[in-house]
């Protein structure tokens, strides 16, 4: 094998990242809402031994918005029901620290990962959708910087509950009528600007230590919180000079919080179209380029951009210099904007280029090329791993394990089998060690 070991996870987004992904005539268009739909997607990456499923959410959408964002399972019951039905794959849901309190959150992802014996994972999000405070009785949204100042208490308070049972706590031993050793379990007692949480969890200690923290924010606030809780960051880089300075910016930050950088995996997102050449693979991505409905694109660039008006602009003139500022992603916002500058875009351009990454990464070409372009931002330290973003679904990712992983598997970047059962396993993260026992040791 390898020194390099490559980590892949795969971003579930319904039919497919492309918006218009379920016009697709191989693509089922009522997948968004069919349980053997996702099960059939968990079964491929499964047989491919790829490290996760990963799961985003969101909690308001409009008319024009991703079909995968207007009809959606609640990541905390779709993941649980595809548990039952693997056996090694992780499973990542998101779920916002705006909108829920951490004792239920601590509680849910520990009840996950003892249903899957250790594969859960917790993808935390500060919320960017504005509309979302609407349907949780505030007004507006919280501020960029208090929301990520909440997030960042809210996950300490989660790892708290999280370490409430020592591993060993449980003796129930029958005979003697004990069931838990009581100097064994802890109460949190945490007191802080944001939260008032008493504890302990009515859950025992994960399988895997604790459930494994992704974090997915790139604005610096993002990256602070990122490399002071999180076991996997997911970023969006579109360059591998961008890559690379993002990912030593963020090991550093690691270092500078005490924590080892071999122990966070970087996973940027990456769109790849797989073909017999580079131009097949092209004219795929072309194929759907022409299924996206203006309308909807241009809705999907302006809300990247904060609410952008673009009445007053040709879909053929330039990206504006006056775009407004926004309380939502700033790190996205930042990039598009780049892309557009760099590449001088159109707007219909523009729009078309983030229809399906978002402005993640997006490859082409043969499997070894494929291959290549992932093998090279590895080995040059811009990634640790990638989040898989497929514009359609199934038929992306059945091709990439098909035809790119036994590529990988040959050149000795990625396993030919699971060798352990828990997602940390597969990440080939440590176990972390209680709180609690790290005080003892003191």
């Amino acid at each position: 094998m390898s020194e390099k070991q490559i980590n892949l996870g795969v971003f579930l987004m319904g039919t497919g990242h492309h918006m218009a992904s379920w016009r697709h005539p191989e693509v089922p268009a009522d997948g968004f809402e069919d349980f053997e739909y996702y099960r059939g997607i968990a079964e491929i990456a499964e047989k491919g031994k790829l490290d996760m499923l990963f799961l985003s959410d969101g909690l308001s959408f409009n008319r024009l918005s991703h079909p995968a964002e207007i009809v959606r399972f609640d990541p905390l019951t779709l993941l649980p029901a595809l548990a039952a039905v693997t056996s090694k794959i992780g499973l990542a849901a998101t779920a916002s620290t705006t909108y829920n309190e951490p004792f239920h959150i601590a509680r849910k992802f520990s009840s996950m990962d003892h249903l899957s014996k250790g594969r859960s994972a917790w993808n935390v999000v500060t919320s960017y959708y504005e509309h979302e405070a609407n349907n949780f009785t505030k007004e507006k949204h919280l501020a960029h910087d208090l929301r990520y100042e909440r997030a960042d208490e809210f996950v300490e308070v989660v790892k708290g509950l999280w370490d409430s049972w020592e591993s060993d706590a449980f003796v129930r031993d029958k005979d003697a009528g004990v069931y838990f050793d009581s100097d064994k379990l802890h109460a949190l007692n945490h007191e802080g600007k944001h939260f008032y949480v008493k504890g302990p969890l009515n859950s025992s200690r994960s399988p895997q230590g604790r459930p494994v923290i992704v974090q997915a924010g790139s604005s610096e606030a993002g990256t602070t919180l990122a490399a002071k809780t999180a076991d996997v960051i997911f970023t969006a880089q579109q360059t591998l000079e961008d890559a690379q300075n993002f990912y030593q910016k963020v090991k550093r930050k690691i270092v500078e919080s005490g924590r080892n950088p071999d122990e966070v995996k970087i996973m940027p997102g990456v769109s790849p179209f797989i073909g017999k050449t580079e131009a097949e693979a092209r004219e795929k991505y072309e194929q759907l380029q022409d299924l996206i409905v203006p309308e909807v694109g241009l809705d999907f660039l302006s809300d990247y951009l904060g609410g952008m008006d673009f009445s007053n602009y040709s879909l053929d003139d330039r990206l504006p210099t006056d775009i407004p500022k926004t309380n939502g992603n700033q790190s996205r916002r930042k990039l598009i904007i780049d892309l557009a500058k760099r590449e001088n875009l159109t707007i219909r351009q523009l729009y078309k280029r983030i229809a399906g990454s978002r402005g993640h990464w997006t490859i082409f070409g043969t499997p070894e090329q494929i291959a290549d372009q992932l093998e090279e931002w590895v080995v040059k330290e811009g990634a640790d791993g990638f989040n898989l973003m497929f514009q359609t679904l199934p038929g992306g990712l059945t091709e990439f394990v098909d035809e790119v992983i036994p590529v990988l598997q040959q050149r000795g970047l990625f396993r030919e089998e699971y060798k352990v059962a828990t997602l940390r396993g597969h990440l080939g993260l440590s176990i972390p060690e209680s709180g609690y026992a790290e005080v003892k040791v003191k």
